[in-house]
């Protein structure tokens, strides 16, 4: 039998309590007071063999509404796009599967070129100047942009678009709690953002406003029009939270005036997988480089005129004084970022924007056939690849009942957003077929009828 790991034996234990001077595993753990110890035996089931723990296991993750069986309308953040094939062959290689942190550049030089392309391509789409190597997720990337905004601006206004994910909106609350941040909230008018509204509290004391797009609706925010808003204040930053996939497409944000742009890559190369790890980007100009959290991979020569690449401007705590530093998050999402770098270099300049193209295209027929059978789009202005439509009954109730069909239904709004209870956010990505919305469609009409 082939074993996936090797258990420890009891000479494997005896020969590691020799090695480090301790006569048992109990005086590993003997400055911690006898009191407070656990006596008893845990509630856990009784150790199975390995045979035994993996069918368990594998009936158990049978159960999973998987997408390789299942056709998925579910967005609102995490999507089913395509990934090429080539992408899972490189991150499984070993040097970069079990790579970490390259500081030592004269031995990683392939994970800090992988780093360095990844940030060239995220400055293409989004138009910026600088990028850093990747974050946790568009949530706390768009997180450390609100902060960045108020340490550059001295100010602590922030005003963030309702329309903004709400799950991103709740990570920017609990960073701007600690720092004492006041955010208002600008409520939605159509599916965007209210300009009238902004307008009205961009003031002297704001630091940033921040918006998304195309935004949590699907639909795509008039940039200019709230960059125009936001300049009328000298100080206040732009940032704009951005599917980097519909950029394959739309005007970068950068081209009308953001200073940061932030996001998530998972659309490029990373599987849904239940909802996670993800991988962040953070862009910006190369007047704040200084400030951007994170790490930053630049190009350099050696002693010989070699290209190289290494980690430069390294602003984290760890590096400088604590109260210099410009984040306490001193990692990346490497592995991540490398599987966005190689789909995005796999799928290729014209490729993304035929991909995003697609995701348009199939949107805008699920669109029209939603409203063939009597369930039009709530909102009227331009959209990426996500829309509204209102159901009659419980949203999460139909959605038990699609799953019966094999079909993943969309996002319930009435989850986040109470006055849009009975509304549904549709996705319909590049993998979505004909037949699979027109069946989608089908089904969703006669709960409908």
């Amino acid at each position: 039998m082939e074993f996936r790991y090797l258990p420890m034996t009891e000479s494997d234990k005896a020969e590691m309590l020799t090695t480090i001077g301790v006569e048992s595993t109990d005086a590993l753990f003997a400055d911690i007071p006898e009191d407070v110890k656990f006596k008893g035996q845990l509630n856990l089931k009784k150790p199975a063999n390995e045979s035994t723990l993996m069918k368990e296991l594998t009936s158990m993750a049978g159960k999973n509404a998987n997408l390789k069986e299942y056709s998925s309308f579910l967005g609102a953040g995490v999507y089913d796009h395509y990934i090429p094939s080539v992408v899972h062959h490189v991150i499984s290689r070993s040097e970069f599967y079990t790579a970490y942190t390259p500081y030592q550049p004269e031995i990683s030089q392939g994970e800090l070129q992988a780093i360095f392309e990844f940030q060239t391509m995220i400055c293409e789409l989004t138009g910026m100047e600088v990028a850093n190597s990747s974050m946790y997720d568009g949530g706390t990337a768009l997180a450390e942009g609100v902060t960045l905004s108020a340490g550059q601006t001295k100010r602590n206004k922030i005003i963030v678009s309702k329309t903004v994910h709400p799950e991103t909106r709740a990570v920017v609350q609990t960073y701007a709690k600690a720092q004492n941040l006041e955010i208002v909230e600008i409520e939605p008018e159509n599916g965007v953002t209210n300009l009238e509204q902004l307008e009205k509290e961009v003031d002297e004391t704001t630091a940033s406003v921040v918006v998304q797009y195309p935004n949590f609706f699907g639909q795509v925010e008039p940039l200019d029009k709230v960059n125009a808003i936001i300049r009328q204040q000298k100080k206040t930053m732009f940032i704009v939270s951005s599917n980097p996939l519909a950029l394959g497409y739309l005007t970068p944000p950068g081209d009308f005036g953001a200073d940061i742009v932030v996001g998530d890559t998972q659309v490029f190369g990373i599987p849904a997988q239940f909802g996670g790890p993800h991988c962040g980007y953070f862009a910006t100009t190369d007047k704040l480089k200084r400030k951007v959290p994170g790490r930053l991979v630049g190009q350099t020569t050696d002693e010989d005129g070699e290209r190289g690449f290494v980690l430069t401007l390294q602003a984290r705590e760890q590096h400088i004084r604590r109260d210099k530093a410009t984040s306490n998050i001193c990692s990346n999402q490497a592995l991540n970022a490398l599987a966005s770098s190689v789909a995005m270099s796999s799928i290729g300049k014209y490729g993304l924007r035929k991909m995003a193209v697609l995701n348009m295209q199939k949107a805008r027929y699920a669109k029209q056939q939603l409203a063939a059978a009597g369930m039009p789009a709530v909102f009227s202005g331009p959209f990426f690849n996500e829309l509204v439509i209102q159901l009659p009954g419980d949203v999460a109730d139909i959605n038990d009942r699609l799953v019966k069909s094999g079909i993943i239904g969309g996002y319930d709004l009435g989850f986040t957003y109470p006055e849009w209870k009975g509304h549904m956010l549709v996705a319909v990505t590049e993998n979505r077929s004909k037949e699979e919305i027109d069946t989608f469609v089908k089904e969703l009409g006669d709960i409908h009828g």
